[in-house]
């Protein structure tokens, strides 16, 4: 099978988990931008302040939290369902930021890539570059995204929960998801709390999220 074919058929075998896990491919409209435009000029700045408004957080740093979250969130979702390293680099991606509908992502080549953990290190560093915000919450933002798909798959049997969560512990083996949180043994089911927060809670009707260690 071909490199090219081997992502569509990763890609269309998990895209029925649910709509997080549905990860398009080749070049949209208009009015999606490169993912070039993620690592330098205003689009970033504009979006970060688009989601300030719309959640109406008082901080940069949050805003710049719930970027991360959902733009991982729609990158690692689809990538640890299917287990193979796409290439979500930033010059391989669109992406599109709706003010009412939020944030989507596709690539543009279905193509093998480096380990997730190096692609998403440029958009770390821009977003950084823009706010404030301490690495190992939005590293954390990432791992907590990993940790909510490999439960998925587990909800939807694709793999048992001892075997996702022995995927999950070879990830955090390593920087930068190393000490990014633990997994948790519950029967049948797998269990995740990360060691740093999000901030959700800091939005006007935010609040803490499963996962969160601050949740009593």
């Amino acid at each position: 099978m071909s490199e090219f074919a081997e992502v569509l058929e990763a890609l269309r075998r998990v895209r029925g988990i649910n709509p997080f896990f549905a990860l398009d491919v080749g070049r949209p409209d208009e009015s999606w931008l490169p993912g070039t435009a993620l690592l330098e000029g205003p689009a970033l700045k504009t979006t970060l302040d688009a989601i300030a408004i719309r959640y109406r957080a008082d901080e940069p740093r949050v805003a710049a939290s719930l970027f991360f979250l959902s733009y991982t969130a729609r990158l690692l979702s689809p990538l640890t369902a299917a287990n193979i390293p796409i290439d979500v680099r930033p010059e391989n991606l669109w992406w599109h930021h709706h003010p009412a509908n939020g944030l989507s992502v596709r690539i543009d080549q279905p193509r093998l890539g480096p380990p997730a953990a190096e692609a998403l290190a440029p958009v770390v560093e821009a977003v950084q570059a823009v706010t404030p915000v301490a690495s190992g919450l939005l590293w954390g933002n990432a791992m907590s995204n990993v940790a909510g798909a490999l439960k998925m798959v587990v909800r939807a049997q694709m793999l048992t929960a001892e075997e996702a969560e022995e995927r999950g512990e070879q990830l955090m083996s390593t920087p930068p998801f190393e000490q990014a949180g633990e997994f948790l043994a519950f029967p049948g089911e797998l269990g995740f709390r990360r060691r740093s927060c999000c901030l959700y809670y800091r939005v006007a009707a935010g609040g803490k999220c499963g996962d969160c260690p601050l949740a009593k």
